[in-house]
């Protein structure tokens, strides 16, 4: 038997699982954010004014972020079809613009946390807010380093092609997770708190 044959033998009895592997983190990581999202409505329901006087949130430049956010899911997905098409460079062009448009996320989301004018502990509604963005821009930045680790591994000639692009799926999947978590809890911190 040759190593050629082994190898492929061995790739029939043992099924690349990695997206589903993805998949199940994604929904642990589903149930934490739902826990939050859960506790966050709860304390609303029993709290007679959400939020509660001198812990409003600014929508403009939350908005502003939603939009960027949002946008680098369509631009990430460029980068997919670039690959698709063997267009590595192309591949690297879109990631790198997705990675630097969730930079500018988190630097948008550190200065309004400088600007609020309180605290983690000012009450139970900034412990809630502080609690949810950050642990989201947690995911974020993790997000920042899978598409920065698809970008480096693609220099590696032959890395990521049309037939072989496994990380960059996965890189985007988790990219399009931390997307629409934050269409949930922007709907839940700002949008709702209008009314």
């Amino acid at each position: 038997m040759t190593v050629a044959t082994t190898s492929e033998h061995h790739e029939e009895h043992h099924p690349d699982l990695r997206i589903w592997g993805l998949l199940t983190f994604l929904c642990s990581e589903s149930l934490m954010f739902g826990g939050f999202f859960a506790t966050y409505l709860f304390f609303r329901g029993i709290t007679e004014v959400w939020p509660p006087e001198g812990t409003e949130v600014e929508l403009f430049l939350p908005a502003i972020n939603t939009i960027i956010l949002v946008s680098s899911s369509f631009v990430i997905h460029l980068g997919d079809v670039a690959i698709k098409k063997n267009n590595v460079m192309g591949m690297r062009f879109w990631y790198l613009v997705t990675a630097l448009m969730g930079a500018i996320f988190l630097v948008g989301q550190v200065y309004e946390y400088m600007n609020l004018g309180y605290g983690l502990t000012t009450n139970v509604f900034s412990n809630c807010f502080y609690i949810m963005t950050a642990f989201h821009g947690l995911h974020v930045f993790v997000g920042l380093l899978l598409i920065l680790g698809v970008v480096w591994r693609s220099r590696r000639p032959g890395h990521y092609s049309a037939t072989k692009h496994t990380g960059i799926e996965m890189a985007e999947m988790y990219w399009h997770f931390v997307d629409i978590i934050w269409i949930i809890l922007f709907t839940l911190v700002y949008i709702l708190t209008l009314f």
